[in-house]
């Protein structure tokens, strides 16, 4: 179970990556010089929209994956043993 998640892990990141290089760095939605179809598919302002929903749902996904991977590993939440000091004489 702990590979699929570190694979989906995976795959979210280099996704929400790309999501983000798409991303004008004005805030004016789809790179121009990126992907200049992608605004006459999607429109001006219905680019911007989407490429935002996408930035925060992989994001939140990243995020509830990365907690799941952790309690599925169960943190290793061993306590260290003391070491008694020796005296030095």
């Amino acid at each position: 179970m702990l590979s699929t998640i570190t694979v989906l892990i995976a795959i979210v990141s280099v996704l929400l990556v790309l999501v983000i290089l798409m991303q004008n760095s004005k805030g004016g939605g789809i790179d121009p010089n990126f992907g200049g179809q992608a605004q006459q598919l999607f429109g001006a302002a219905r680019s911007t929209d989407f490429i935002e929903k996408a930035t925060w749902v992989l994001a939140g996904t990243l995020i509830v994956l990365c907690v799941v991977a952790v309690l599925t590993v169960g943190g290793g939440g061993t306590t260290p043993t003391e070491i008694p000091l020796q005296s030095q004489n």
